[in-house]
């Protein structure tokens, strides 16, 4: 294993990346590109310029308290958190999203989507709608595995873990990020830093005071590289493993080094000076996934940013299981429970749009963020919100996509769509028409029926595109 936040560096280390498993899925990065040859018969113009971050809020959001808090219903109904105006005239959002609200002319928010049941796992970004795969996965089919010109992988998962050694591995006990249904191992998602308790095989992690040590390594790692040219080691490899150090030694080392932004844009995006996190009421048994949540966020939406614009197409962003508000001994109330989530969202979301409007990316990078259910209308005895399946928030910005509106409507009690429901097969739709030709897409032959028909099953949403 070669750890990229490890402060050793010697040989041995180095030429094992030649054989580099990836995300404990047992596939090495040779085997990786091998299937990216493979894969070269479906055009590469059927790929448009455009990347996906999709913000996994796992757990279920709860609807009022984010983009549509229903002031006039009754209380026990309405937003426990009030709400506030946004920069478009006459529309709320929960009052714990206050960044969000001044960026909603930047924003599009679905108040009828549906995720069509409470059950936790992690639709829709892996589900009936993708054919049991993971939607990176599904576009990495016909995008292919690797940028031509960086060797970026084109479909990422990340998790706390990538930008926070010791915070907990990912949770895979409600679904797996890196399920890629019937296309096979190749197109799992590059997973950086931990999946749960698979075996860690590239940790381009950046723990915050370690940013000199990833210099130092880095400059290692070049010299190590310029001593086996000089011995002609490198000669003797084949050329997938050569294609291999490239990855690993150009725009994927260089994509995840942090310490390479403006200390001031990594300070923006920095959820973990928010507020104490020892001041996380250790009550609540996801007291860590909290803790994690808040340390992590902010960094791993740069992170993205900075996969984007090196060449990567799908970015998967989780946090672990932190969004459910049952007030029970695992969660904490919805009042209590958004102050430690939706904060740190509001923030890290808000420093992504600004900084991806700052770049002028807004029309390259879409963003989406949803869960897999919402909550319930009512709050119950113990002040908290509970599983429900009708009605869920969604949030998408950029992608040169039309923004700044609401689209749809809920019942007064926010429980059910009033309007045509938007469901998960639309929200695929919408994100597939974003990131490939999806009519030329129907005349190719060569791509899986199963894979085609995920692609093609729903309609964009209306007004987006």
């Amino acid at each position: 294993m070669l750890s990229l936040t490890d402060s050793r560096c010697d040989r041995r280390s180095f030429l094992r990346v030649g054989s580099l498993s990836l995300g404990g899925l047992g596939l090495s990065l040779p085997q990786m590109l091998a299937a990216q040859q493979a894969s070269q018969a479906i055009p590469p113009s059927l790929a448009r310029d455009r990347a996906i971050v999709f913000l996994f809020m796992h757990g279920g959001p709860p609807q009022t308290e984010t983009f549509d808090p229903k002031m006039d219903a009754p209380d026990g109904v309405r937003s426990v958190l009030g709400e506030v105006k946004t920069t478009i005239p006459g529309v709320t959002f929960g009052g714990g999203l206050p960044k969000l609200a001044r960026l909603a002319k930047k924003l599009a928010v679905v108040r009828s989507f549906t995720t069509g049941d409470g059950n936790h796992d992690i639709k829709p970004i892996v589900g009936k709608s993708s054919a049991g795969a993971n939607l990176g996965s599904l576009y990495a089919r016909i995008a292919g595995l690797n940028d031509a010109a960086t060797g970026m992988p084109k479909n990422i998962a990340l998790f706390p873990q990538a930008v926070i050694p010791d915070s907990q591995p990912a949770n895979l006990n409600f679904g797996d990020f890196s399920s890629t249904g019937t296309l096979g191992k190749a197109f799992a998602p590059f997973v950086a830093g931990g999946a749960g308790d698979a075996q860690r095989d590239m940790q381009l992690q950046l723990p915050r005071e370690r940013l000199d040590d990833r210099r130092l390594l880095l400059g290692n790692l070049d010299q190590l590289k310029r001593n086996l040219d000089t011995n002609g080691e490198l000669a003797g490899l084949g050329n997938l493993q050569q294609q291999a150090f490239d990855v690993i030694l150009g725009g994927v080392a260089d994509a995840f080094d942090l310490s390479k932004e403006d200390p001031r844009t990594v300070a923006r995006y920095d959820t973990g000076r928010l507020f104490d996190v020892s001041k996380i009421d250790k009550r609540w048994n996801n007291h860590k996934n909290y803790r994690d949540h808040a340390n992590s966020l902010g960094h791993l939406m740069l992170l993205a940013r900075r996969l984007c614009e090196r060449g990567c197409g799908f970015v998967t962003v989780t946090t672990n299981f932190v969004w459910d508000f049952h007030a029970d001994k695992n969660n904490a109330t919805v009042q209590e429970g958004m102050d430690y989530v939706g904060t740190p969202f509001d923030h890290a979301v808000s420093a992504f749009i600004e900084d991806v409007h700052a770049r002028g990316l807004e029309d390259k990078i879409l963003l989406v963020a949803c869960g897999e259910m919402g909550r319930t209308p009512r709050v119950n005895a113990k002040g908290g919100r509970d599983h429900w399946g009708k009605l869920a928030p969604l949030l998408l910005s950029g992608g040169g996509l039309n923004m700044g509106q609401v689209i749809g409507e809920s019942t007064r009690d926010a429980g059910e769509p009033a309007s045509d429901g938007v469901g998960l097969h639309d929200l695929t739709a919408t994100i597939m028409h974003t990131l490939l030709d999806i009519p030329k897409l129907r005349t190719e032959s060569g791509i899986p029926a199963e894979t085609l028909r995920s692609l093609t099953a729903g309609e964009p949403i209306p007004g987006l595109i």
